[in-house]
């Protein structure tokens, strides 16, 4: 029977292994303490590893790294910049016509409501409908309130926030690609002399975190379109901020279609009502959802994910709880770290015998 003296003298005293432990505890301080100061760091490190896949295949067809470099980031630039030209106008234009529509919304709800006892007394009474609404009504206002009390102040430091990532982004960006050598060099220098084990980890990291990155990018992107394009032929209101929801929600996998699902839901049936119409909205979007589920995920992540869906929630969970958003976003990549560590990690083999086992073994 292995005792806890045994294990730790079988893999703690392997100098690699005590290499990749402290790499990794290294890693998960900064991260913890320093996480919401680099945030653009982050978003930078997203941005490049989408861009980077570009660069790669330039290079491969005899194109110099650097004007590889300054040839992607800047079509990347126009890109992003005809993206928010061309979209964001109306994206703000239907965020503000639904919050003008939330009043008649309201009270086409409240009419619903009220018309419960009419239509199922056996289930519903008068005085129980009129606690709900009031209930509802109460929490409305006092939430109403809590965010007009913080909107000004909360509002002057998202300007400030955008107004400094805006500037800081491509920064970054642009020299994590024009010096990923000379980075990389510079952070060898800090590690461990015995560093062959994290090196061999990192590198298969590396690999599954880039495919993953662009992977995802390109999901969002056709969900987003597809999605545009389905509700715009269904003559849904607000097609392009529900379009919108549709290609973020696969960032949080499994739990972001099922939250989705509701805005889309109300917003079909304050339309179309109990009709065939809202009916048809609704499969369309369980559509949309079983195409990316069973052609876009295994097409785009066959060789970048790899976990079982009960993993990939419980790491949703837990890095989401202490990450907040960036832990969500990077909750498979994450996940596949500790997936290539235990790969990586030295175990025992048949040929190893534990302390004590001599002593056990049955004579012939």
């Amino acid at each position: 029977m292995y005792t806890v003296r045994d294990w730790i003298h079988r893999h703690l005293s392997d100098p690699q292994v005590v290499s990749l432990a402290l790499l990794l505890i290294a890693a998960v301080a900064v991260v913890t303490l320093l996480g919401s100061m680099l945030v653009p760091v982050f978003a930078s490190i997203v941005l490049a590893y989408l861009l980077e896949g570009v660069v790669r295949v330039l290079t491969r067809h005899g194109v110099g790294r650097r004007w590889a470099v300054l040839g992607v980031f800047l079509l990347f630039l126009v890109v992003l910049g005809a993206v928010f030209l061309a979209l964001l106008p109306t994206v703000v234009n239907q965020v503000v016509q639904l919050v003008e529509s939330l009043p008649a919304m309201l009270e086409q709800g409240q009419a619903a409501v009220l018309q419960l006892p009419e239509l199922y007394p056996e289930y519903f009474s008068a005085d129980q409908v009129a606690a709900l609404l009031d209930t509802i009504r109460r929490e409305a206002i006092a939430y109403a309130r809590s965010i007009a009390a913080s909107f000004s102040f909360a509002s002057v430091v998202s300007v400030i926030t955008l107004v400094v990532y805006t500037i800081l982004l491509p920064v970054l960006i642009f020299f994590f690609l024009w010096d990923k050598g000379k980075i990389l060099s510079w952070m060898g220098r800090f590690l461990p002399r015995h560093h062959g084990l994290a090196i061999s980890v990192w590198h298969e990291v590396d690999l599954q975190i880039g495919n993953y990155v662009r992977g995802k990018f390109v999901e969002v992107a056709i969900l987003w379109f597809g999605s545009y394009l389905t509700f715009l032929f269904l003559g849904l209101d607000f097609a392009m901020l529900l379009a919108l929801l549709v290609g973020l929600s696969v960032i949080i996998p499994y739990v972001g279609a099922i939250v989705v699902t509701l805005p889309i839901a109300i917003v079909a049936y304050f339309q179309f009502g109990a009709s065939s119409e809202f009916m048809w909205v609704l499969i369309a979007y369980a559509i949309i959802q079983a195409i990316d589920a069973n052609v876009l995920v295994p097409l785009l992540f066959s060789e970048a994910v790899n976990l079982h869906p009960v993993a990939i929630i419980i790491a949703i969970l837990v890095f989401g709880g202490i990450w907040g958003f960036w832990g969500v976003f990077f909750a498979i990549p994450l996940a596949t770290v500790i997936q290539a560590v235990m790969n990586a990690w030295p175990r025992a083999t048949a040929d190893e015998t534990p302390a004590g086992a001599d002593s056990q073994a049955p004579t012939g």
